[in-house]
């Protein structure tokens, strides 16, 4: 008699935001605590809420897009194209605001929701190229960017667009919160990484994409379409990535070709200082919390550290980094 042989293992899915932690998880939160009492005594005036204002309000981009970007690390893929199109999101809602004009009936929903619904067709159009293809996401997501920066261009003749006044106030407006002052942009950040939570640890997608990432042929002899988790994930990449910019370009209060060039370094920077595995199945949003906060102590930091000279800060940023990850690294291979 043929034994009958279980059915593959799929990876366990953590729940709560930092529950079930091991050494590796607590790196991240060792370099934030160690970031914040190193720049409470270095730098003048860090200790202050005009400080967590600043990071607040900064970090807001990074944290919509490194949410997206956390879905698509999580299943084992990589997107390059998340700063373009968040650049070609802007430049369209520019460009179509001035077109159609502040007094058109419904312009400046046209304005946001058509550059929106544009990026989600990146995203679609890279997840089906990616699984179809068989091609590997960083080439398929590659040639994405050179498209979308090309669209970019062209519709802008490389000159600079105002935003709709809705986008501008949402870049700038604050909230008084017990004396704080919580920038508008950065509650819009909060609500989207508590709904990605929610999405990963408490829906059955959520544990598809731990599984696709974790060990994909297993999930898929489970009987998971890990081909429709890709795209789906890819497309939810490229929305956050649109929104990422819209926000970024309002709060600068215009938009322009030189915007959102370092968006996706950071962006992995973040997701992976908060400890999400670049090989899939292993993360959550929790972990890119940690992440966005970390970098953005460390940037707002260096900024206010007056004998530091600018053009230094880009090397020790970058110091930094490099020793946070390697800590992560070490720690990860002795768990």
């Amino acid at each position: 008699m043929t034994e009958t042989l279980p059915p593959p293992s799929a990876p366990e899915v953590r729940q709560g935001w930092f529950s079930n932690w091991e050494a590796r998880d607590l790196a991240p939160l060792i370099s934030l605590a160690v970031l914040v009492l190193f720049f409470s005594f270095a730098a003048d005036g860090f200790l202050k809420l005009n400080t967590l204002r600043l990071i607040l309000q900064q970090g807001a981009v990074l944290g919509i897009v490194a949410t997206g970007l956390t879905f698509v690390l999580l299943c084992g893929e990589i997107d390059l194209s998340v700063g373009t199109v968040a650049l070609w999101t802007a430049c369209a809602c520019g460009v179509l605001s001035q077109e159609l004009g502040p007094t058109m009936l419904g312009s400046t929903a046209i304005a946001i929701i058509f550059p929106l619904v544009t990026a989600l067709l990146f995203g679609l159009l890279s997840g089906v190229l990616t699984v179809s293809s068989r091609l590997p996401s960083f080439i398929i997501t590659l040639a994405m960017m050179y498209i979308a920066t090309g669209l970019s261009r062209y519709i802008t003749a490389s000159q600079s667009f105002d935003l709709p006044p809705l986008l501008q106030d949402l870049g700038i407006h604050t909230f008084n919160v017990g004396g704080l002052s919580v920038p508008a942009s950065a509650l819009l950040t909060a609500a989207i990484l508590i709904k990605g939570h929610i999405v990963l640890q408490h829906t059955r997608f959520g544990r598809y994409v731990y599984m696709t990432g974790g060990n994909r042929e297993a999930a898929r002899l489970a009987g998971i379409r890990t081909s429709a988790i890709v795209v789906a994930c890819l497309a939810i990449c490229a929305v956050t990535a649109g929104l990422g910019g819209l926000l970024n370009a309002g709060r600068m209060n215009k938009v322009s070709l030189d915007q959102n060039a370092d968006l996706l370094l950071e962006a992995v920077a973040c997701v992976v200082l908060g400890g999400t595995s670049l090989f899939g199945g292993e993360g959550g949003l929790g972990k890119t919390t940690i992440g966005v906060l970390t970098f953005m102590v460390l940037r707002v930091g260096l900024n206010q550290i007056a004998w530091i000279d600018d053009l230094m800060r880009p090397f020790l940023m970058g110091v930094v980094l490099l020793v946070a990850l390697l800590i992560n690294g070490f720690l990860g291979r002795r768990t």
